[in-house]
């Protein structure tokens, strides 16, 4: 199994029209953050798109080609591309470019977003919002395929014969379907056999096994082979040396980021209770190495996933140190830990 971070590159608002000190200080960290991924042998690292002031990251394509030019081995994603409301020849054109940066190390994960800021800012129409996802991803797909394209749509002027370039340096660009829980999204991922990654934010994890089962199940009624086909697990994220510091010093920033995102969708407040609930019994992963490991093995054992990707939350409001200190703990102990324990498994059925 893949065990990777992915990022939204969370900032203090700079609130200038430039001099953005805030912003350049978090992307350096940033940079050093996926630097240090890759030394303690993690496998991927994964940057979301956002257009707001909160969140850094805009052009995850640019960040990741700065990153390739200091990393050696490892996977640099989009988590995701809004791709509804991005031009697919561009989106290919950018992680081709990427790709050919890092050696072939480059994925796009595509997504509808959960925010919704990119629609005005491009001039997209939200009532379109199904149909821009559907169209652009069936382009993204058509482009990767084939050099030279001719594809129709309605929201995008049409492709008459015209090659897209550059190319990648992989056969194809691995392209990720990122979704949320909506049984449609399920379905799609399987029919078009492309591998899809699932963001657990709340509940319990148990609940989402039928939702898996349907992607598999959607694949295997197109007849594709379910066993090559990648399933990646996202939660949020953190670890210290032992289990109460890890709360410690992850409820502070978490509560400030879900309340205020809360405000905006109407959420009732998240209190210390709910986050030991959700530590505990959800999502979350928070705590001592030995109990990231043992809940990484737990989401394996229910969803049987390729991917397990850390999204690591507080980057602006936990001390650099410790989110260094975090990803170094999730590569030299944590990780070697799973991967041990899941090859023990794997020999034991063989």
């Amino acid at each position: 199994m893949e065990l990777g971070i992915s990022s939204f590159g969370e900032v203090h608002p700079d609130g200038v029209a430039g001099k953005a000190v805030n912003a350049h200080q978090r992307m350096q960290q940033l940079l050093e953050e996926i630097k240090l991924a890759d030394e303690v042998g993690l496998d991927v690292f994964a940057l979301g798109e956002h257009h707001r002031p909160d969140f850094m990251v805009s052009a995850p394509e640019v960040i990741l080609a700065a990153a390739a030019t200091i990393t050696k081995n490892i996977r640099l994603s989009s988590s995701v591309t809004v791709l509804s409301s991005a031009d697919p020849v561009r989106v290919f054109q950018n992680f081709a470019s990427l790709d050919l940066i890092s050696n072939g190390r480059a994925e796009i994960m595509a997504g509808r977003g959960s925010f919704i800021e990119s629609f005005p800012l491009f001039g997209y129409d939200l009532k379109d919002y199904d149909e821009l996802f559907e169209e652009h991803l069936d382009l993204l797909v058509t482009i990767n395929q084939h050099e030279i394209v001719t594809w129709q749509g309605k929201h995008r002027p049409s492709i008459n014969n015209l090659g897209v370039y550059p190319r990648p340096y992989q056969s194809s660009l691995p392209i990720w379907l990122a979704v949320g829980g909506t049984p449609s999204s399920a379905v799609r991922a399987g029919t078009m056999n492309l591998p899809m990654t699932l963001a657990m934010l709340g509940g319990t994890p148990d609940r989402f096994v039928p939702f898996i089962n349907l992607f598999r199940q959607s694949a295997r009624n197109a007849g594709h082979d379910v066993s090559q086909l990648p399933l990646g697990i996202n939660s949020h994220f953190y670890v210290a040396d032992d289990s109460q510091q890890a709360a410690n010093e992850l409820f502070p920033p978490y509560e400030s980021m879900m309340n205020r995102i809360g405000r905006e969708r109407g959420w009732s407040p998240l209190g210390r209770d709910q986050f030991e609930y959700m530590r505990q019994y959800g999502p979350l992963l928070v705590g001592s190495p030995q109990q990231i490991i043992d809940r990484i093995l737990k989401f394996h054992e229910l969803f049987q996933n390729t991917r397990y990707l850390a999204q690591v939350i507080g980057g602006h409001q936990i001390p650099h140190s410790k989110i260094l200190h975090s990803i170094e703990l999730f590569g030299s102990k944590v990780a070697p830990a799973v991967r041990k324990a899941l090859e023990v498994s794997k020999e034991k059925v063989s």
